[in-house]
């Protein structure tokens, strides 16, 4: 998808009435696809990955690590996932480490073969995946976040602490 399409969407998932989790939110439906986007995360890159499910007040639902061990350039893959329309961020040891992938990969930190194999199994399963560099853009959407970050951001609407 494009920037533009992917802040069309952001701004089509955001309800002011709803911060933690959309109106038909399905926990057991989130987590069986969690949980499929683990294994698929461990058959392709052939290691166990550690992963955190169901965070509590927060709009992310869980993140998935996959080991520094089993990358090609020796650097741990995150991918968080939202409570939100299968949301899905990328990042290159962790959230904020550094201003999204492609500083990542121009640093060295992460190889595109290895973010191609995370991009791919997303798209396969259902994911959308909203480059970091999106994400922490200003947050200019109808929901009050203020009380929640400083400057908020696409990532503190889909992904931070709303309590």
């Amino acid at each position: 998808m494009s920037e533009t399409e992917l802040l069309a969407l952001l701004h089509e998932l955001d309800d002011p009435e709803r911060l933690e989790r959309p109106l038909h939110y399905d926990r057991a439906t989130t987590g069986i696809a969690f949980g499929g986007l683990v294994r698929r995360l461990e058959a392709d890159f052939g290691a166990p990955c550690e992963s955190e499910r169901d965070t509590q007040d927060s709009s992310e639902y869980g993140r998935i690590h996959v080991p520094a061990d089993a990358t090609i350039r020796g650097t741990r893959i995150v991918v968080c996932v939202s409570r939100f329309g299968s949301l899905a961020e990328v990042c290159a040891d962790s959230p904020g480490a550094f201003l999204g992938t492609d500083e990542a990969r121009e640093e060295g930190a992460l190889d595109p073969a290895d973010l191609a194999t995370v991009e791919r199994a997303l798209a396969e399963l259902g994911y959308v995946s909203v480059p970091e560099e999106l994400l922490e853009s200003d947050y200019e959407g109808p929901s009050a976040l203020e009380h929640f970050a400083a400057r908020p951001t696409w990532w503190t609407r889909f992904f931070g602490t709303v309590w």
